[in-house]
């Protein structure tokens, strides 16, 4: 059953949420915000916590104590976040629309993601690696993937 297309997102279990999670990486890329517009930058650059080779956190479970800033999304902070990328399950459902047509929930493949093009893999440097946030501003977190055929 596609509970996602049945339930609203405060109505679901914690595996149906965690379950809308594509894996894909881009919200744990950073991110800055223009002090004088408010605007939202993405960058090419990952929390130190992501694999860079899966697009996965590799310490899930205590990502939260590691890295005290990582946001832990749930229904009512979905309402207050505007940095989620367009692709992302949870954006789309709170604003009405189905999760995009390459998501593991839709193919029942994991290596759908990046099969579109949606993940960081191959894309992302380590935080470790990359200098001042500045010099790593890209666009293409914030845009939807181009599905390849």
């Amino acid at each position: 059953m596609d509970f996602w297309r049945t339930k609203k997102l405060s109505e679901m279990t914690k595996a149906e949420w965690e379950s809308l999670c594509d894996g894909c990486g881009r919200c744990c890329l950073h991110k800055l915000r223009d002090e004088d517009t408010d605007e939202v930058s993405f960058t090419n650059v990952a929390c130190r916590l992501l694999d860079l080779k899966t697009s996965r956190c590799s310490d899930y479970a205590n990502r939260r104590v590691k890295i005290p800033d990582c946001v832990q999304l749930t229904p009512k902070k979905l309402k207050t976040v505007d940095w989620l990328p367009p692709s992302c399950a949870y954006r789309r459902l709170e604003e009405g629309k189905d999760l995009p047509t390459w998501h593991p929930l839709i193919t029942g493949r994991a290596e759908s993601v990046v099969e579109a093009g949606a993940g960081v893999a191959g894309r992302a440097l380590s935080e470790r690696d990359a200098g001042p946030l500045e010099h790593h501003i890209v666009e293409w977190p914030g845009k939807l993937p181009r599905v390849r055929r």
